[in-house]
């Protein structure tokens, strides 16, 4: 298991130009109905089922081929209609969290790589899925939904298997400490860019995996809810999901980094580590 520094922290204050507290508000804000119906429709339609078709439909990544780059550039077309926080397209919200961790973690350059490729997955939305199957935060369908899910106490009401009595229970269809990687999460960008690494072999380590499958699955990460699922190889992974978590929030700011400057540094990191044409 690779070290993890604890004291490293993004910045908060003049450079964010936001506290902590002031990020992932669903009670007020401009944005907040467009966050709203994204995870109304998101509680509404993300089942077992409709998890298990997508996994099927999605999982072997053979619906077009492009290397890491083209897929970052495909995300200047896309805003995270679930996120409350930014209006401004997803892939320089990737170069800011990289960024964060560059100058956090200047020794990892592997590490700096996942927050440039964290969301690479939203390109599902520009392949035709809607955004409630994409993006925002995760959570295990199957089993009955905890209290820290974002709107979770009015948007699961028309959810058909919230009425499954299986599904209704604290474990549902799984045993206690089944580990993550045993429980079927809402299918969304996560999940997806992990098979697309898992599929073309990325030369990361494995926390580098666990990050990107799991960075969205706030209600445990950030909540410490689901606990009762998890393995004891999940706590272990646990500190480096927040890690990245500490800098996939809390860059998000209005000023925008220079793409062109960084590219070629970030070119540099695709090629040793997911280098040439990648199955999507």
């Amino acid at each position: 298991m690779r070290s993890l520094r604890a004291d490293a922290n993004p910045p908060e204050g003049p450079e964010s130009g936001k506290a902590k507290s002031e990020y992932r508000n669903y009670r007020e804000g401009k944005l907040l109905d467009r966050v709203y119906t994204t995870y109304l429709q998101m509680h509404t339609h993300q089942t077992v089922d409709f998890v298990r078709k997508k996994s099927a439909e999605y999982g072997s990544c053979s619906l077009r081929k492009m290397g890491a780059m083209e897929a970052l550039e495909l995300l200047d077309q896309l805003v995270d209609e679930s996120d409350p926080d930014v209006d401004f397209p997803n892939s320089y919200h990737a170069y800011q969290t990289a960024e964060g961790i560059r100058r956090a973690h200047p020794d990892k350059d592997w590490f700096h790589l996942v927050g440039l490729l964290h969301d690479l997955g939203k390109v599902l939305a520009l392949f035709g899925e809607p955004q409630w199957a994409v993006v925002g935060d995760t959570f295990p369908v199957g089993c009955k939904v905890q209290k820290s899910v974002v709107f979770g106490d009015t948007t699961f009401r028309d959810n058909p298997d919230t009425r499954d009595p299986l599904y209704s229970t604290e474990y549902g269809m799984y045993q206690p400490r089944c580990g993550l990687e045993n429980v079927l999460m809402s299918w969304g960008h996560d999940e997806y860019m992990y098979r697309v690494m898992k599929v073309n072999r990325f030369a990361l380590p494995k926390e580098a995996f666990y990050m990107v499958r799991f960075h969205s699955f706030y209600p445990w990460h950030a909540h410490g809810d689901y606990l009762h699922l998890c393995s004891e190889e999940d706590l272990r992974m646990l500190p480096w999901v927040r890690e990245l978590n500490k800098f996939d929030l809390y860059t998000k700011q209005e000023e925008l980094p220079d793409v062109q400057q960084l590219r070629g540094y970030y070119q540099s990191l695709i090629d040793k580590y997911c280098p040439g044409q990648l199955r999507w």
